[in-house]
């Protein structure tokens, strides 16, 4: 009973520290997203340079890729604003 006591004070002590690891969490998230589709972006942009008769697969790959990794970004912005606020 007391162990658990002191892992609630532990606890209830660290809720500045979790919410601001949280907003952390959120906002690198977010850089990684965007990083993560601009990099899809150039790389699409010079293979459609490349070979000009490919340009509707590329960019259908891309707008799926881009639509993965934006889906996973939120996902991990949810995660984090549910730290935050609950």
């Amino acid at each position: 009973m007391i162990n658990l006591l002191i892992i609630l004070q532990a606890i209830a002590g660290g809720v500045v520290i979790a919410k601001v690891s949280a907003a952390f969490g959120a906002a690198l998230s977010v850089f990684a997203a965007a990083f993560g589709i601009s990099k899809i972006g150039v790389s699409a942009m010079e293979a459609i340079a490349r070979q000009p008769e490919a340009a509707g697969d590329i960019r259908s790959n891309m707008v799926v890729s881009g639509a993965l990794i934006e889906g996973v970004a939120f996902f991990a912005i949810v995660v984090c604003l549910l730290i935050l606020f609950v």
